[in-house]
């Protein structure tokens, strides 16, 4: 009997010992279930020639990179209900409630409210059309020339409106007289130290302007022509040419007296400076002499020259006249200098004419203008074809979410992001890219945006009245959509004249541990707040006397958890908002690092300025500028579009 027990006990060991290995194992493997959930299939298969761009490599599908992400279901059945699907989920009604808003809350609680009632309004014109903005009316103010007095001129604010544009041969007369040299205060100009003289000055500015390039903005400068006849660094008398697209500035052209280069490019087969500096030997004789002995056949080679051709109270004529390469002005029947065309701006672009600085203007003349509107009306930029369209958000979670910040009148800026670095972003699920625009004070730009929107399915609508004060809201709704609708690892914002190399920008973000928090761009460290200037930051809405650490807002990087910290404190009214996003993104990833160490990357490559060789990111690019990138990019060739 006790053998028959003895035997039976080694079988109930080993049945006990075999239960719970299977135990064991089950819950080993149903661990890994929960830590690894499987992927869902996708539209367009591997099997079917679905192409990941390659900024992940292998360990995508290990989960490597951000902290855990949370679901996407609830977002989306929300977004799914909205209209169109095209609307952003940030609930602006907790503005009304904001404790922690800063200054602006109720300006910003306004513009939601409004927002709502424009966008209600838009629904509900269904797919109805506005009247062509551009009617009969509006065609018959595209004259073939315009003439305007000194006092006339004056009164249009030293402004004239150029309605079609120039073309081909289109001509501007001016006939002014420069002031006398007077003493300059302005420290922009003249810094004096204590017991200095001040400068004397005497110049002027001759700006075509794009005044419908884009609403709302400080209009571009096409071409800004400056003669310096006194005042200038170099101590003589110069003319200075330059180009400004959104504030940023292109490398001038300055005439200094000596002729162009003999291997210096031409405009049209024009030097782009003449000379006016005489020779030594040419100085030390009278003209008249020259004269003779140029017109007998003096064997020795004089090159002629003429004076500068700005004198202090002496009348002048100049005209600017469009080449089919560039603009070209005479002053008193002679050629003086020529500016290239430069990438990013046409001729129809230059829709005004500015004079300004001590300059007493006698008369304005513009001939040979076109007597027809171009191609400026803001939608007629719109290719809509499908190759453009944007593929529905992806199933499983992305690598990366791409906010793009642009206004409801942008409609070149998108077309040209759609058909460059954007195209790329289109044929992979692991990046997702939108644009999040706000409603604009024009009913037909909304229209329009409506079914732009509609049509490409890349829009993301904000529904607040834009302003420049209120783009940090874009901002948090950029955080949240990257992590409730596309549940992405990291969430990058970019403006619609950023330039982004994909491939790049997820490389720098794979240098940085699994798992840590981070945030990439290019660093400010310690600025202050501009007091006074167009830019100016009172005490009231920024108290102290630095800003945080922050990266310029063209370009930069976040891991998924400080954007859902971002967003669950908006939801909780204690985000603090503030009106210059980038220095907000600042001041929420500060916050974060109190609580969670952030990995802060610094980088030049994410450009603020324009573009530099090997950029991740080039800002200021006009559409013409991104086609150029892109072309280069293709070509293996991350190089800059620079201007001529």
């Amino acid at each position: 009997m006790r053998r028959g027990m003895a035997a039976a006990a080694p079988s109930r060991r080993r049945a006990v010992q075999g239960f719970a290995a299977f135990f064991i194992l089950a819950y080993a493997l149903f661990q890994v279930l929960l830590a690894s959930p499987p992927s869902l299939p996708l539209p367009g298969a591997a099997g079917a020639g679905a192409r990941h761009l390659h900024v992940d490599g292998d360990d995508a599908a290990a989960g490597r990179g951000a902290p855990a992400r949370p679901s996407v279901r609830a977002h989306r059945e929300a977004l799914e209900a909205a209209p169109s699907g095209i609307v952003s989920g940030l609930d602006l009604g907790r503005l009304n409630s904001s404790r922690a808003g800063g200054s602006l809350r109720k300006v910003a609680a306004e513009a939601a409210a409004a927002g709502a009632r424009v966008f209600a309004d838009l629904y509900a014109l269904g797919g109805a059309s506005l009247p062509d903005p551009l009617d009969e009316e509006d065609r018959a103010k595209c004259p073939h020339s315009i003439v305007l007095a000194g006092d006339e001129f004056r009164a249009r604010g030293r402004t004239v409106e150029l309605p079609c544009g120039l073309t081909l041969g289109s001509y501007i007369t001016v006939a002014a007289t420069p002031y006398a040299a007077h003493p300059e205060q302005d420290p922009k100009i003249a810094q004096l130290r204590e017991g200095e003289e001040p400068l004397m000055v005497s110049q002027f500015m001759m700006e075509l302007q794009g005044l419908k390039t884009v609403d709302g903005e400080d209009p571009p400068r096409i071409l800004h022509f400056n003669p310096r006849l006194h005042g200038d660094w170099s101590g003589k008398p110069v003319i200075e040419q330059n180009t400004c697209y959104r504030m940023q500035w292109g490398t001038s052209i300055r005439c200094e007296g000596w002729m162009s280069r003999a291997d210096e490019e031409t405009v049209d087969g024009m030097v782009k400076c003449e000379k006016w500096i005489q020779d030594e030997d040419q100085s030390n004789e009278s003209k008249t002499s020259w004269w003779l002995n140029h017109l007998i056949g003096r064997t020795k080679k004089v090159s002629s020259s003429w004076p500068y051709p700005f004198v202090e109270d002496r009348l002048f004529v100049l005209t600017l006249t469009a080449g089919l390469e560039g603009y070209h002005v005479n002053v008193d029947g002679r050629h003086v200098t020529s500016f290239p065309y430069r990438i990013g701006f046409g001729l129809e672009d230059a829709t005004g004419l500015s004079l300004n600085g001590d300059l007493d203007v006698q008369s304005v003349f513009a001939g040979t203008l076109p007597t027809t509107h171009p191609s400026f009306a803001p939608q007629k930029h719109l290719e809509m074809f499908p190759a453009w369209q944007a593929p529905p958000l992806p199933e499983e979670p992305a690598e990366i979410f791409i906010g793009i910040l642009s206004a409801g009148n942008h409609f070149a800026e998108r077309m040209a992001a759609r058909k460059t670095w954007m195209s790329a972003a289109q044929k992979t699920s692991n990046v997702v890219a939108r644009f999040f625009v706000a409603l604009h004070a024009r009913k037909e730009v909304n229209l329009e945006l409506k079914k732009e929107a509609e049509f490409f399915g890349d829009i993301v609508i904000v529904p607040f009245m834009d302003s420049y004060d209120l783009v940090v809201l874009k901002t948090v709704a950029i955080c949240e959509y990257g992590v409730h609708a596309v549940s992405a690892k990291y969430i990058m914002k970019c403006d619609d004249d950023t330039f982004v190399r994909l491939d790049a920008v997820m490389a720098e973000v794979k240098k940085i541990p699994t798992g840590r928090s981070l945030y990439i761009g290019n660093m400010n460290y310690r600025h202050n707040p501009l007091r006074i200037g167009k830019w100016a930051v009172t005490y009231e809405e920024w108290p102290e006397e630095d800003y945080p650490t922050y990266a310029n807002g063209p370009g930069y990087v976040i891991s998924a958890d400080i954007a859902d910290s971002i967003v669950s404190e908006f939801t909780d009214h204690k985000l603090r908002l503030f009106k210059m996003e980038d220095v907000s993104m600042g001041m929420w990833v500060g916050r974060f690092n109190h609580t969670r160490p952030v990995e802060y990357v610094h980088s030049v490559k994410f450009c603020q300025f324009g573009c530099i060789d090997d950029y991740y990111t080039a800002h200021y690019q006009s559409p013409r500028q991104m086609l150029c990138l892109w072309d280069k990019l293709q070509a293996g060739r991350p190089r800059c579009c620079n201007m001529r």
